[in-house]
């Protein structure tokens, strides 16, 4: 086959790339790494939700925040889940230019994220991505690469940012939940960004508008949370102030968080929190 006939069937092929949460969240903070349907269901979104890109990027820098907190708290161990496509600012970019020796495990789903983030990772030899499902938190902690990497006898931060949302069923996500944070040894971090129920009402036609998009497009459901379903997700951890909050509300030490969202906390659209396990 001639180079102009590849060239045409590799189109061809992303134009029918069904779509991903994963690559939708890549559009949404205005990455490259999407195909056409991703843009498609994003847009989609959008319409119903036009803040849900500000969203995206606020999530992203919670998750910035917390990371420059648990390396200057001492954690040199980091595990990612869910963690999407690569984009500029990634965990180990943020930890290892302060904590060379810092070490990351991505996890994701996707296949995509995981083929790009281990072409970003090419020569690193202390952070690592693996294709698992968070619903099969087993598979995750007994991954060779995982335990290869990872040391469970000192403390590790699981990072679950923008992603317990996918888990629609609430039994199944704290059960899932649970699971990872008793295999954590003490001085282990819990750090949770996801969807509030008091910004995307369950009941309300704006949000079943997404979680149909997200149902129908691919193959992934989707459910918001009020605060104090939220707040379950670290019984039995210390939350380290100010607690759980909107995303934005989570402090930066090093300068005044803006308010992006005109004063009305509930366009922030998710809540967001860090445990520390006794």
């Amino acid at each position: 086959m001639d180079t102009v006939g590849q060239v045409g069937q590799a189109e061809q092929g992303r134009q029918r790339k069904p779509a991903t949460a994963a690559r939708m969240y890549d559009y949404y903070l205005g990455g490259v790494h999407n195909f056409p349907a991703d843009r498609e269901a994003a847009e989609r979104i959008i319409a119903q939700f036009p803040l849900f890109p500000a969203v995206a990027r606020e999530n992203r820098a919670f998750l910035h925040r917390v990371v420059r907190h648990l390396a200057g708290a001492g954690v040199r161990q980091f595990l990612d889940i869910g963690s999407g496509i690569p984009t500029v600012g990634n965990v180990h970019e943020i930890v290892q230019a302060e904590v060379p020796d810092a070490r990351v495990v991505y996890v994701d789903i996707d296949p995509v994220a995981v083929a790009e983030s281990l072409e970003i990772l090419e020569g690193n030899d202390l952070a690592i991505a693996i294709r698992a499902d968070l619903c099969d938190p087993q598979r995750i902690l007994e991954h060779p690469q995982v335990r290869e990497l990872l040391d469970f006898e000192q403390p590790i931060a699981l990072l679950l940012a923008a992603v317990l949302h996918f888990v629609p069923d609430d039994a199944k996500a704290y059960e899932v939940v649970g699971r990872l944070v008793d295999a954590l040894p003490p001085g282990s971090y819990l750090a949770i960004s996801a969807a509030a129920a008091e910004s995307f009402a369950p009941s309300g036609a704006q949000t079943q508008a997404v979680i149909d998009v997200y149902r129908q497009r691919t193959t992934t459901s989707a459910a918001s949370r009020t605060k104090s379903k939220m707040v379950r997700f670290f019984a039995g951890l210390e939350l380290v102030a100010p607690g759980v909050v909107w995303l934005y509300q989570w402090p930066d030490p090093e300068r005044a968080l803006p308010d992006p969202f005109g004063g009305d906390a509930t366009r922030c659209g998710e809540w967001a929190g860090l445990g520390r396990k006794e």
